[in-house]
Formats: C-alpha cells, structure tokens, sequence
C-alpha cells in the first residue's frame, strides 16, 4: 500500500503517554487505562487513542496515512497493537498529555472509520535514570471498517 501523508513529531509523554483523536471530540481516559491497557500500552475509545511509552519524556513518533492496509513485520517491532478509531472530524490530531489543544500537530483525513496499527521498538533501550532511550512509535492508519483491538504482537515477558 502506498502512503499518502506522513507526520514526524517529537511528543511530549507526560505520564508516560501521548493521544490520537478526533479534533471534534474529548473522551475520558480515566476509566480507559486498566491493567489490560497498560500491560499492552494501548487505552482504546471511540474516537481517540492513549498510546503508552516506555519513557515520561519527548519520544520520537511517525505517524503516517495509507491508503489500504499497510504490510506488517512484526519482527521488526517490541510490539504491536492494532484497533479502530472514528474520525468525524476529518483531523486527527496527536498530542501528549499536558499539551495546548489547539496549538498540537493534525493530520488531514477523510472523515470516517480507520485501522490504526501503533508498533512500538527499542522499549528495552532507556538509561538508567529513564530519561534517554532509543524508543519509537510509529503510528500507521487507513481507511476500514471498525473492528476488534488486535495484539498482532505481545511485549516480550508479557502476560498477553
């Protein structure tokens, strides 16, 4: 599949996360994030994502639109997880936790329904203190209809 517009960020992970959602919309994430969401980094609702990172500082994210489903290596990943998300808006917009709304990065969509894969690499690379790291997150979405959360592949030593 080809790609039709990519996002390169640093995001601050205040509370070691970071958000995709809908422009229009403010869900509530506090019920969101149980055990499961943290174990597999991933706090799911209907129109916005919480991505858990391995670091509480900036990360390195690309997020990045394609027009089918993307090929996956999960070889190449710690781990990936995959979900649905309703984008009514047309803008998808990517902020961490403490970020100014209407100041965060978007990304033009057409409005509708898409697959969003989130893999996640170098969760093992921090220093000691936890502040650097070579983690990254790639975000890769598409036009589909919703479906399940799908771990495509479990964090090493996880439970899932």
């Amino acid at each position: 599949m080809q790609t039709t517009d990519t996002l390169t960020l640093s995001v601050f992970a205040d509370y070691f996360q970071f958000y995709l959602m809908d422009e229009s919309v403010d869900e509530d994430f506090g019920a969101l994030w149980d055990d499961e969401a943290v174990e597999r980094l991933l706090a799911v609702g209907r129109s916005s994502i919480g991505v858990g990172t391995a670091r509480n500082m900036a990360v390195p994210v690309a997020v990045s639109l394609f027009d089918g489903a993307p090929d996956l290596d999960p070889d190449a990943w710690d781990m990936v997880n995959e979900c649905s998300l309703a984008l009514r808006s047309g803008r998808l917009v990517i902020l961490g936790g403490t970020d100014y709304l209407p100041d965060a990065p978007r990304l033009p969509v057409a409005p509708g329904d898409y697959r969003v894969r989130i893999s996640y690499a170098g969760l093992n690379t921090l220093s000691e203190d936890g502040l650097d790291g070579d983690d990254f997150y790639r975000i890769d979405l598409w036009k589909a209809p919703p479906g399940p959360l799908v771990v495509r592949k479990a964090r090493a030593g996880s439970s899932r």
